[in-house]
């Protein structure tokens, strides 16, 4: 049987508005000629007795554990989790404590392009494409959100863009066994922008990062950042997304894939 992979990931960049101005990723890049004095001077040697003046390339990184595609452990939103699950909850679980088991389960994808920026899903917007698709939700399913907003990474737009998540819509996943979930948008809530306007409105706080604080209900993984969502179809794929184990760390960057055994 063939097998066929997407990409699901999106390529760590500096230079395009990928987080806001406080995130943005910094790389520097040395090339085989920048590195080679060091290594000259190290060894006691001339550069030119290097193979052509070369040593090695090499990147300088200064990101935080959100940028890129990554998923977000519980820890990230609230320091407790499953307050719906046991008195009191439990501590929220860090990246490092992720079941790998969770990370490597069927997919799939509710398409959400169609949604206006800004937009807060809600079960009943989840239940529709479900029926769509002719799916019927089952543990573990990764569930992908793909948004008006993947179209526009590398975009000076692309993190007001796009639908989010809202609490309600987020608990039927959840309740459903679903705990690994992703976007392609900035955010699995919708943009700040859009909470910004509508909190100054309402003076409703609950409404900020009411998506992500579902995990105090109920402990989840989410991640963001996702690309070629709309190259996957409803169903009928497996999603692998193991994060890098970073110690008692929020979040971990995750080359996500899709996986389809044509």
């Amino acid at each position: 049987m063939a097998r066929r992979i997407v990409d699901i990931s999106t390529p760590l960049m500096a230079g395009i508005r990928s987080d806001p101005p406080h995130m943005l990723p910094k790389i520097r890049y040395s090339d085989h000629h920048q590195t080679a004095p060091q290594m000259a001077e190290f060894m006691g040697i001339r550069v030119d007795q290097l193979p052509e003046g070369e040593y090695c390339a090499r990147e300088d990184v200064e990101i935080t554990t959100h940028s890129g595609t990554h998923m977000d452990a519980p820890y990230h939103f609230f320091s407790r989790m499953n307050e719906a699950l046991k008195p009191g909850g439990e501590p929220s679980w860090t990246i490092d404590e992720v079941p790998l088991d969770w990370c490597f389960q069927p997919g799939v994808k509710l398409d959400f392009r169609h949604l206006p920026d800004g937009y807060v899903a809600t079960p009943a917007d989840v239940e529709a494409e479900l029926k769509r698709i002719g799916h019927v939700l089952r543990p573990l399913d990764i569930v992908v959100v793909n948004t008006a907003a993947g179209a526009r990474y590398g975009h000076d737009d692309y993190i007001d863009r796009g639908c989010g998540m809202g609490r309600a819509a987020t608990l039927y996943l959840l309740e459903r066994g679903v705990r690994v979930v992703g976007t392609d948008g900035w955010s699995w809530d919708a943009p700040f922008s859009f909470t910004q306007k509508r909190v100054r409105e309402t003076g409703d706080v609950s409404l900020i990062w009411e998506g992500h604080r579902a995990g105090r209900d109920i402990g989840y993984f989410q991640m963001e950042k996702l690309n070629n969502l709309p190259d996957l179809p409803g169903n009928g794929f497996h999603i692998a997304c193991f994060p890098v184990k970073v110690h008692k760390a929020s979040a971990g960057w995750t080359r996500a894939v899709a996986i389809f055994n044509d």
